[in-house]
């Protein structure tokens, strides 16, 4: 390529615009040596089509030909033009190689305002934010394309008050913000879930008559969405001029944020009649929703749809159908999924190793770790978290104690405060409370209400009220209106016939308006999604379902079930006491699919909360009874019921 500079110029008899089109064209399509040799007439007459050459560079990812460029750049006189020097600079600064972007900056004999946004996007590239700054901060003159650089910059790596911030800056100097800045700006915004301001920043979006463009429209739907106005960000979209793939997905994915589940399967329903195409961003929404309201049938019938569309190559939507098999129960289709996979991408062992501990094979999950490994894939804090989640729900204490240790000295993987959260509940399982307490105490990030709920969830395993109470403080003293943890902190208390503290406890539930969140069970039989809930009579089978319930407790309790009556809340009467264990939600789901499932069938529930001890040992006499698999989903892993046993052990 080289040499081609050195040839005689040759008139060419070609109109040039003809020429730079063909030249453009060659750029474009990759072929860099091929368009320079052809039309090096048209480079020498024009030096600004370096530029197309040097954009070449970046979308082939040329470092080699990068620096060809540069030397005949230099030689030819043209790097005292700016417009090409730019190029060159940009060239080097999306390529990675900004230290030499950067001796090249310093070399210009001309730089303007495109010179500094050119390396602060560089700094922004590689997350250097200070660097980025500090170049915007030092320039003498900008323009908007800078503010929306750094302000970007800011977003993209969530440091979104900084960036709400800049803009604000902006807007007061008199920069009047473009559709690029407002995106940016309204995701800032989306990540702090401020929806005040977002909505001032709608009101500029209004006042500049953007409300129509479509990215603006998208990122200000999604902004509400993400804050929790659900109806608010729908208004938006419906409101847009034109309805997109990308609209449909914001809605879906605005209404699955919210944990309207079955509304954003009803939507993608919607948005195929009309004539959409779902693509990849769609289809982990509406599988990530499946997941939620376990409902394998659906699940299945749009991971048909997954394989048709050819998204089944895309690493997201593998995993995601990954994550929804194991949380409907289907272990062995999410196994199958995993070894069909076309890359070995990280994901999806992460993936799979959390279905492996959701599942309580942690046994497994260690395996497959160290398969990972031999495959040269290093961990990184997602699978690493897994790993420790599984461990902790398989009892394997020591194994889960090797793993954190290992994180930072062996991985170089800093623990977080999901990672600390699990390693107390490996301690916390294992009956070690005070070592939990004192790594809750030590660690260098700051406690929140759920690792101390976790502690006191432990406190309730091993009954101990005293500790029960002191860790509750701490709890509620973050969040006082959990009502997990007074559930939690009464229960322990009654377990320890406490019933003054347990009276405590409801009244200061009360004092605070605290309402107890109710148990719901579920099940899908036909294609038809059941709900149950203690108390509730809506269900046209509620009375026949009571009846049954009935009698097959009174069938347990020939086998030797005993009611454990020392986790109801009240000092009531025995005969209430075990009212109120029987009527359990996920114990009249499990009566209802008894009662409409033929013999030998696999019941799968689902439960918002844990399932309590009662139920537990309750299932255990039903599935040896009954003969039948029974797995129960509960809020925090899977209980794999049979023959009178639980795949959980002690470690439920």
């Amino acid at each position: 390529m080289g040499q081609s500079c050195l040839r005689p110029l040759r008139l060419n008899s070609r109109p040039f615009s003809t020429a730079s089109t063909e030249f453009s064209i060659l750029c474009s399509q990759g072929y860099i040596k091929a368009a320079f040799n052809k039309f090096t007439f048209l480079i020498w007459n024009n030096p600004s089509h370096f530029s197309c050459l040097l954009q070449a560079c970046i979308q082939k990812n040329t470092f080699s030909l990068t620096k060809q460029l540069h030397s005949l750049i230099i030689t030819s006189g043209c790097i005292r033009d700016k417009f090409v020097s730019n190029h060159l600079l940009n060239a080097y600064s999306k390529l990675g190689q900004l230290d030499i972007a950067l001796t090249l900056f310093d070399k210009l004999p001309k730089r303007n305002v495109m010179s500094f946004n050119i390396l602060i996007g560089g700094y922004v590239q590689i997350g250097d934010l200070d660097s980025a700054y500090k170049m915007f901060d030092e320039m003498g003159e900008r323009n908007l394309a800078s503010w929306n650089a750094i302000i970007t910059g800011f977003t993209q790596f969530e440091f979104n008050e900084r960036a709400l911030s800049l803009f604000t800056r902006m807007y007061g100097l008199g920069y009047l913000p473009d559709a690029f800045t407002l995106g940016a700006v309204l995701r800032g915004c989306a990540g702090l879930k401020d929806l005040n301001k977002g909505r001032e920043v709608h009101g500029c979006v209004l006042k500049l008559g953007l409300d129509g463009h479509l990215v603006v429209a998208s990122s200000l739907a999604h902004m509400y969405m993400r804050s929790g106005s659900l109806r608010e960000g729908e208004i938006v979209i419906m409101s847009m001029p034109v309805q997109t793939v990308a609209a449909w997905n914001t809605l879906i994915a605005g209404r699955a944020q919210n944990g309207c589940f079955e509304g954003a399967l009803e939507l993608y329903n919607l948005m195929k009649i009309v004539g959409f195409r779902p693509d990849k961003i769609t289809f982990v929404s509406v599988i990530s929703s499946c997941s939620e309201l376990a409902t394998v049938g659906q699940g299945q019938q749009i991971h048909s749809e997954v394989v048709k569309t050819g998204a089944i190559c895309v690493v997201a939507v593998v995993s995601s159908l990954i994550s929804m098999y194991s949380k409907c129960g289907c272990l062995d289709e999410a196994e199958k999924i995993f070894e069909e996979r076309e890359e070995a991408d990280i994901i999806l062992w992460s993936a799979m190793i959390s279905a492996y501990g959701f599942h309580g094979r942690g046994k497994n999950a260690v395996e497959l770790f160290h398969r990972m490994e031999q495959e040269g894939l290093a961990p990184n804090h997602v699978t690493l978290l897994s790993l420790l989640y599984a461990c902790s729900h398989s009892g394997m204490k020591d194994e889960g104690l090797e793993f954190f240790n290992l994180m930072v000295e062996k991985y170089n993987v800093e623990p977080q405060l999901v990672h600390y959260t699990c390693v107390v509940d490996l301690l916390g399982r294992a009956g070690r409370l005070q070592e939990a307490e004192d790594l809750i105490r030590s660690m260098h990030v700051k406690p929140d209400g759920v690792i101390w709920k976790t502690l006191l969830s432990a406190c309730k395993i091993h009954k101990n009220a005293d500790m029960a109470r002191s860790i509750a403080e701490e709890v509620l003293r973050i969040d006082p209106q959990d009502s997990a943890s007074y559930v939690l902190l009464a229960n322990v208390q009654a377990s320890a016939k406490r019933w003054k503290y347990v009276s405590e406890v409801r009244k200061s539930m009360k004092d605070r308006g605290v309402k107890k969140e109710p148990g719901i069970s579920w099940l899908e039989l036909k294609n038809q999604v059941h709900h149950f809930i203690m108390g509730d009579k809506s269900h046209p089978q509620s009375e026949e379902v009571d009846v049954y319930l009935k009698e097959l407790i009174a069938e347990l309790k020939l086998e030797g079930y005993v009611p454990d009556t020392g986790s109801v809340l009240h000092d009531m009467e025995l005969e209430e006491q075990e009212y109120n264990l029987v009527h359990h939600s996920e114990k009249l789901a499990i009566a209802f699919a008894l009662m409409n499932t033929p013999a030998g069938f696999q019941i799968r529930i689902m439960k918002n909360l844990r399932i309590c001890g009662d139920c537990h040992m309750a299932v255990k006499y039903i599935s040896k009874k009954k003969n039948r698999e029974i797995i129960v989903r509960d809020s925090s892993r899977f209980h794999h019921f049979k023959d009178g046993c639980c795949s959980c052990g002690d470690y439920w």
